[in-house]
């Protein structure tokens, strides 16, 4: 890590690089993502729906297959992993 954050934030119990990014609103979300996934050439997995009541995830009309894999993987993880409510 940057030793300029560890002495701004020396109580901060990170130890490596963050692999997780939260944005503020939709539009920025959607321009930071477009930037990463162009310059970091990484795979993209999102957007992520948390707190619902069941496990649901959007996949958009552009998807590929690959995308539709992933996401139809982390809701079946998250339906094991997750107590929902049962109706």
């Amino acid at each position: 890590l940057n030793q300029k954050f560890k002495t701004i934030y020396p109580f901060s119990k990170l130890s490596a690089p963050a692999n997780i990014l939260i944005m503020p609103a939709i539009h920025s979300a959607a321009i930071s993502t477009k930037l990463l996934k162009e310059l970091g050439g990484c795979t993209l997995i999102g957007p992520l729906l948390i707190g619902l009541n069941k496990p649901i995830e959007i996949a958009t009309l552009r998807s590929k297959v690959s995308d539709i894999f992933n996401m139809a993987a982390i809701a079946a993880f998250s339906s094991d992993v997750i107590s929902y409510k049962k109706n």
